[in-house]
């Protein structure tokens, strides 16, 4: 070991520099590992400045404070310093850390400028506007930093992606004239079943007519159950099913099938969730609503992997059900009586979205005056604040130029429009540094819960400048999670917390779990976004996260689960009671959890106990170091994924993260790659035995998922502790940061008497200075 003055002399620029007791308690834990010649991790203390208002320097000195203050560092396996020079050394150096923090926040912000995603870009375009056309699907995707799309950090503007913004603002304005001006298309069509059988040429994949009803069974024929029922243009239509019965229901009382839209054709494999054929014994009436495009139409057809097959009956791709009677010989199969489809506009009708546009103007003889005010009024409303007299003559002197040129009111207002919808004021959040004034608080606000622009009661408690009244604050976020328009918080945060959005990235080998199928994937999203949005409408505990005495489940996926809880056949998803046996309580068991953190043929208990780390249990997961080997189940099953990690954990710069890592996925790993419990690995659990024991950190023994489950629902303040990090980065943008910390543990403690109700997490969350401060 270096003796410190020596250190002194190697390096004056950083240890002369140190507050004490930092050089004695480094070299003498420290500097072993991570001099010039080891520099472990990366990491070079000879070289490290004590520049705490460099950034990178700055990062390595908090990754050096919280490795100590966690006892991650120095690695079990070395001498330990005692706990009073650990806080010596955790107390010289967190008040230069804070002092330099919170004067880099102050200078800067916390959260640097940051643009609407593009879901936020087409919620807010169809509540400015009132139209309901997709949007998001034409821009760019938007990429994730630290875990978020929401991230200032990990956005971009460049001038290819506001050129997408003018190309998508034009047909989002073309759609809404049009209908503003000439009325809403209306369609509105009834198909008897014999329309529905009839073949407008080429191979028949229709639905069999028997009895006046048309009945569509389990084939396996690419596009089977295609229907004439093409439609005209693109829009959101009103499908109902009349009389949906099921033919020889399975044990679940129930034949499931999928509804779906799409060119249905081979040119055109492409095709469109619309939603879940739960058919019954009893005859009923089945409503649905989906976007449809231009000239798709629909597909009906039972889609559980777990039915029998017919044969098409006929060669060269054509169906035909000539002399067969597939019910008598016990198909499962879906019937009904006929197909209504309508065009609706869920969002608006013509008469809102008139008013959107014009107020209670009339377009058609607006003069100079009226056009100037509405130009002004569509800047307030599409900037979310009021407008200055200054910026507004610069869009009123678009619309003035236009009539001058000759353009129609109409015209001229929408040349306007459109510059607004270009401008940064309208693309991004305008908040300047320090506390956000009400304005700013309530666009923030309103993207965090309804992933949109705020409403006229938001923008009026702004003005009055009520939103800084924690009470009226309070208010705002119960009525705002009461709200229909919640279920797009709930959407938008699950596909990012929990990575739901990836839950197409992998499709499970059809050999290996034949069973798997698009009706169970469609309900685990189901199940895990409503479990959610119970936990926010119930204020449930945040313990409900690993554990829990009941579950969302519908027939399908309970038969999927292989579980005995009581589910009702026909009610779809619902709330179903556990027992002490069950091995489906809490978030982290459920099939879309489990099927996001594997890769559809194997399972890996680092990729889930990172998962679990950082998304429940709040801990961050460094990346592993360079010239580390990724771990390769063996698919056959004949290894034992434990055998292979242990030879990885005797890597010295591999234990110590792995000690946090693998519990989590050691105690998941009796759930296979889509969800189903399992004691070995392989097909049919031939292959090496399971094992889900484990240590826990903090040196806590496990056995199972139920015994891990009852260890983390004794830390539901580090459960809470995670989940308001990971809200507070969703809703304000930019990680937290190391001054952060108090604050948030002031949202932790204020929730802590009702046991960290989610519900209260969020209120408490949208109260704190780091809420309402960039």
């Amino acid at each position: 070991m270096k003796p410190w003055w020596l250190l002194i002399l190697f390096s004056p620029a950083v240890f002369a520099e140190l507050p004490q007791p930092l050089p004695a308690f480094l070299d003498q834990h420290c500097v072993d590992c991570h001099d010039a010649d080891m520099k472990k991790g990366g990491l070079d203390l000879g070289a490290l400045p004590f520049d705490l208002a460099n950034a990178d320097a700055f990062q390595n000195w908090q990754k050096i404070f919280e490795r100590v203050r966690d006892g991650e560092m120095p690695p079990k396996k070395k001498p330990q310093p005692a706990k009073a020079d650990a806080e010596k050394f955790l107390a010289s150096l967190k008040p230069a850390l804070l002092k330099a923090d919170a004067e880099d926040i102050a200078a800067n912000g916390r959260t640097r400028s940051r643009r609407l995603t593009r879901t936020e870009y087409e919620n807010t375009m169809h509540d400015l506007l009132g139209i309901d056309m997709p949007l998001k699907v034409l821009l760019p995707e938007d990429r994730a930093s630290y875990g978020f799309e929401t991230v200032a950090a990990g956005q971009q503007l460049s001038q290819h992606l506001l050129a997408r913004y003018l190309d998508v603002a034009d047909l989002a304005l073309t759609d809404a004239f049009q209908r503003a001006l000439k009325g809403d298309e209306t369609f509105k069509e009834h198909y008897t079943p014999e329309m529905l059988t009839k073949n407008r040429g080429g191979n028949y994949r229709g639905p069999d007519l028997r009895d006046s009803r048309s009945i569509t069974w389990p084939m396996t024929l690419q596009f089977f159950g295609r229907t004439p029922t093409f439609v005209p243009e693109s829009g959101w239509y009103r499908i109902t099913l009349h009389d949906v019965q099921a033919i020889n229901p399975g044990s679940d009382g129930a034949v499931w099938g999928t509804l779906r839209s799409g060119e249905c054709e081979s040119n055109a494999p492409m095709l469109y969730m619309i939603g879940l054929v739960e058919a019954t014994s009893t005859p009923r009436n089945m409503v649905f609503e989906g976007w449809i495009q231009e000239k798709h139409r629909l597909e009906l057809k039972p889609n559980d992997a777990t039915y029998k097959h017919p044969q098409s009956g006929a060669k060269g791709g054509n169906v035909s059900f000539v002399g067969r009677d597939l019910a008598k010989e016990g198909f499962a199969g879906i019937a009904h009586t006929g197909i209504d489809i309508e065009r609706i506009y869920p969002n608006a009708d013509r008469a809102a979205l008139r008013k959107n546009l014009f107020g209670e103007a009339d377009v058609q003889t607006a003069d100079a005056a009226t056009v100037d005010k509405l130009v002004t009024r569509f800047a307030r409303r599409a900037f979310r604040r009021p407008v200055t007299e200054e910026l507004a003559v610069a869009y009123r002197d678009i619309a003035r130029k236009a009539l001058a040129d000759g353009d129609p009111p109409a015209e001229a207002l929408r040349s306007a429009y459109r510059a607004i919808l270009c401008s940064p004021r309208f693309l991004t959040f305008i908040e300047a540094r320090g506390t956000l004034d009400d304005h700013a608080i309530a666009s923030r606000l309103s993207y965090a819960l309804w992933v949109s622009m705020p409403d006229y009661k938001l923008i009026q408690l702004a003005n009055d400048k009520q939103l800084h009244d924690p009470q009226v604050l309070a208010q705002q976020v119960d009525r705002m999670l009461a709200h229909p328009k919640s279920k797009r918080f709930v959407t938008s945060f699950t596909d990012q917390w929990l990575k739901l959005k990836e839950i197409d990235f992998t499709t499970p080998d059809s050999r290996q779990f034949p069973t798997f199928d698009s009706v169970v994937q469609e309900s685990m999203l189901q199940e895990t976004r409503t479990y959610f949005a119970e936990m926010i409408k119930q204020d449930l505990s945040i313990t409900n996260l690993v554990e829990s005495d009941f579950a969302f489940l519908n027939g399908r996926l309970a038969r999927h689960y292989r579980t005995e809880a009581a589910v009702k056949t026909g009610e779809g998803m619902q709330k179903v009671a556990l027992t002490d046996k069950d091995i489906r309580g809490g978030l982290v068991t459920q099939g879309a959890i489990l099927k996001v953190t594997a890769d559809g043929t194997s399972t890996s208990p680092v990729v889930r106990g990172v998962f679990i780390n950082e998304r429940i249990l709040g801990n961050h997961i460094p990346p592993p170091p360079p010239g580390i080997p990724a771990i390769e189940p063996d698919i056959r099953g004949a290894t034992s994924i434990r055998d292979q990690l242990d030879k990885h954990r005797n890597n010295e710069s591999c234990a110590s993260c792995h000690q946090t890592i693998d519990p989590p996925g050691f105690a998941l790993e009796n759930y296979d790659p889509v969800g189903v419990w399992r004691t070995g690995y392989g097909k049919n659990n031939r292959g090496a035995k399971v094992d889900p024991t484990g240590v826990t950190p903090e040196g806590q023994t496990f056995t199972d998922i139920h015994s891990w489950q009852h260890i983390y629902t004794q830390h539901a303040d580090q459960l809470a502790r995670g989940f308001a990090t990971h809200f507070l980065t969703y809703s304000t943008g930019a990680p937290l940061r190391f001054s952060n910390e108090d604050a948030r543990e002031k949202v932790i403690s204020a929730t802590a008497q009702n046991g960290y109700g989610m519900r209260s997490l969020v209120r408490a969350a949208v109260l704190s200075e780091i809420f309402l401060s960039k």
